[in-house]
C-alpha cells in the first residue's frame, strides 16, 4: 500500500542540499518542476500508444474529438501517476545520480505539493475520461494508475522481478485507446496490442537496469542485473523475451488487425532486436546494453507504425 508521509524528510534534505533549506523559487521554476514531475518524455510515448490503440480500434470510424478527449484524459492520468510515483520514490531518487536533481529529492517541491498535484491531476483525468469517452476506457486508465503507483512502485525495493509487474501498467495505454474506440468489444485486438507492449518492455528495461545497475543497487532498488554480477541471467531473459516478440508480434495478424506487410516488417524488426540481445549475451557490457536499448526504441515505434499503415491504409 502506498504510504505518503506529509512531513519534512531530514535524510532527503541531507542528500538534496546538505541540510540547507531550499530557497524560494519563482513561479516559472515551480511550473517547470511540476512538468518534470509528469515525466513528459515517457508520457509522450505512452500517449502515442494510446492514439495507436484508438486508431486501430476505430478504423475508418475514427473521430478526432473522441481521440482528443482520450489523449487529454489519459495524459492527465499519466501525469498524476508519474507525480505520485516520484512522491513514493523520493528517497531512492535522492540516492541516484540520474535522479537526484528531480524536484522532490532536490527540495524544490514539497511532498505535500507533489502528492496533491498527483492525486488531483490523475483524479481529474479519470473523471474527464468517464464524462467524455467511455467506462471501459476509464477502467483501463484506473487499472493502469493503481497497478503503477500502488503495486509496481513499492515492489521495486522488494523483488528483482518487479519489472514483470511494471510491464502491466506499461502495456495498458493502447488498451485505453482501444476501449475509447470500441468500448468492451474486440478484446482480442486489445489483447494483441497489450502483449506486444508487455513483452517488449522486459528486454527494454533490463538494458536500462544493466547500464545503471550500480546506481540502482546503491539506492536499494531490487533489479535483476543488481543480483546477477555476471549478467548471464539478465542476458538469458533479454534473449528469450526479445525472441518471444516474434510470435507475439504476429498475433495482430492472427486476430485480423493487419496483413502480410505488417507480418514481414514486424518479423524483420523482431530479428533485428533478437540479434542485439544476442550481442549482449556474448559481451555483457554497457556498450552492448545500450545497443539493445536503441534497438528497442526502433522496434516499438516501427511495429506500431507498420500496424497503422497496414490496418488503415492497405486494407
Amino acid at each position: 500500500m502506498l504510504r505518503i508521509t506529509m512531513t519534512a524528510d531530514a535524510d532527503l534534505q541531507h542528500y538534496a542540499s546538505g541540510g540547507r533549506a531550499a530557497a524560494p523559487v519563482a513561479m516559472r521554476t515551480r511550473v517547470a518542476d511540476l512538468v518534470v514531475l509528469t515525466k513528459p518524455r515517457i508520457a509522450v510515448m505512452a500517449l502515442f500508444t494510446v492514439a495507436a490503440g484508438y486508431w486501430l480500434g476505430a478504423g475508418a470510424g475514427s473521430d478526432a474529438r473522441v481521440l482528443f478527449h482520450t489523449l487529454l484524459g489519459a495524459g492527465l492520468v499519466a501525469a498524476g501517476g508519474s507525480a505520485l510515483n516520484q512522491v513514493y520514490e523520493r528517497r531512492t531518487d535522492a540516492r541516484m545520480k540520474r535522479t537526484a536533481k528531480r524536484p522532490l529529492p532536490a527540495g524544490r517541491i514539497t511532498v505535500e505539493q507533489a502528492a496533491v498535484f498527483g492525486a488531483v491531476t490523475s483524479g481529474i483525468g479519470l473523471a474527464y475520461l468517464m464524462g467524455t469517452v467511455s467506462p471501459a476506457a476509464t477502467l483501463a486508465a484506473a487499472v493502469t494508475l493503481v497497478s503503477y503507483v500502488l503495486i509496481y512502485t513499492p515492489l521495486k525495493t522488494v523483488t528483482a522481478w518487479n519489472t514483470v509487474v511494471g510491464a502491466v501498467p506499461g502495456a495498458l495505454p493502447p488498451v485505453i485507446g482501444w476501449c475509447a474506440a470500441r468500448g468492451w468489444d474486440g478484446a482480442e485486438g486489445a489483447t494483441a496490442l497489450f502483449l506486444v507492449l508487455f513483452v517488449w518492455q522486459l528486454p527494454h528495461f533490463l538494458a536500462i537496469a544493466w547500464m545503471y545497475r550500480a546506481d540502482y543497487a546503491g539506492a536499494g532498488l531490487q533489479m535483476l542485473p543488481g543480483t546477477d554480477p555476471t549478467g548471464r541471467r539478465t542476458a538469458a531473459v533479454m534473449v528469450l523475451t526479445a525472441a518471444a516478440l516474434l510470435p507475439v508480434g504476429l498475433m495482430a495478424v492472427w486476430v485480423g488487425l493487419a496483413g502480410w506487410v505488417y507480418a514481414v516488417g514486424a518479423t524483420l524488426l523482431g530479428v533485428m532486436f533478437v540479434r542485439k540481445t544476442l550481442g549482449f549475451a556474448r559481451d555483457r557490457s554497457d556498450r552492448q546494453a545500450k545497443r539493445v536499448l536503441r534497438a528497442s526504441l526502433v522496434y516499438l515505434p516501427g511495429v506500431l507504425a507498420l500496424l497503422l499503415i497496414d490496418a488503415l491504409l492497405l486494407k
